[in-house]
């Protein structure tokens, strides 16, 4: 599916140890699920986390949602057995930490076979083999780790991201060039309703498709900051009646609200549309 018309909107980290929390995402509005053996599990669930994830997801009851499973690194004692155990399982991606080149895709899809790869993209290396890393065939999906990338970077938290903003950009720029989905990066302060707002404005107005979200609290907020607004919509709609008018009235020229409207502009209408089509369907089943 073209990730410029599949929403990922919301993509909820869920602990793949954690039964309830698997079953209270089957009703939540979020448009991707990260099923997380990784940070989320401590040293002593990760061989019990695969079973108890795989049978969730054997179970099903996710919807149209997609599934990913964030397993440990492959450098981990229990990255190899997560790889194996999520290549049998009934998801939609694997999602690797801390890709720092398209060799660490080589080792992973090697176990995994034809299932799509998504990269945490979350060190200074990866950041500056970003296009490499987009290029992969196997990888459809980026995710921004944040968190890790400001520890290694040494940063301090700004509420702009600015030392982040080079990292961001270069992961924007792969993915885009290789039209892959990309997603932002966690806000820590879930209670922040304000603080997240501010940060998803920041992301969608970048180009990411949307953000990853560590809490349940968060979805509303993700949702309505990377779905196409009214106004949005209404103007699409307007651009596009306007040049098929001028197209086929051989006028040279189609202007809506004193601005010139290019084919380009006619291109991002129609994608701003069938998202919003899609955001329907996802809500309505």
């Amino acid at each position: 599916m073209d990730p410029r018309t599949r929403p990922y909107r919301s993509v909820l980290y869920i602990p793949g140890s954690k039964p309830r929390a698997m079953e209270k995402a089957k009703t939540l509005p979020v448009d991707a699920v990260i099923f997380d053996l990784e940070d989320a599990v401590s040293v002593d669930e990760k061989e019990n986390a695969r079973a108890t994830l795989a049978q969730a997801l054997t179970e099903g009851g996710f919807g149209k949602r997609m599934r990913i499973v964030r397993i440990n690194g492959l450098d981990t004692k229990w990255g190899r057995e997560d790889a194996e155990a999520a290549a049998r399982m009934d998801c939609d991606a694997i999602l690797l930490p801390k890709v720092s080149s398209p060799e660490d895709l080589d080792a992973l899809a090697e176990i995994t076979g034809d299932l799509p790869i998504w990269a945490m993209m979350e060190t200074p290396r990866g950041m500056l083999n970003a296009a490499a890393i987009a290029a992969h065939p196997k990888l459809q999906g980026m995710v921004m780790g944040t968190n890790d990338l400001a520890k290694e970077l040494q940063t301090r938290f700004r509420p702009d991201r600015l030392p982040m903003m080079s990292g961001l950009g270069l992961c924007l720029l792969a993915a885009k060039a290789e039209g892959l989905v990309i997603v932002d990066g966690v806000y820590n302060a879930f209670k922040d309703e304000e603080g997240l707002a501010a940060e998803c404005a920041q992301g969608r107005d970048m180009g990411f498709d949307g953000k990853t979200l560590i809490h349940p609290a968060q979805v509303d907020v993700a949702n309505a900051a990377f779905a196409p607004s009214v106004k949005e919509i209404d103007l699409s709609r307007r651009q596009i009646a306007a040049f098929e008018e001028a197209e086929t009235s051989g006028q040279g020229v189609a202007v809506v609200d004193g601005r010139i409207v290019e084919n380009l502009h006619v291109v991002t209408a129609r994608e701003i549309l069938a998202k919003a089509d899609m955001i329907e369907a996802l809500q309505a089943g």
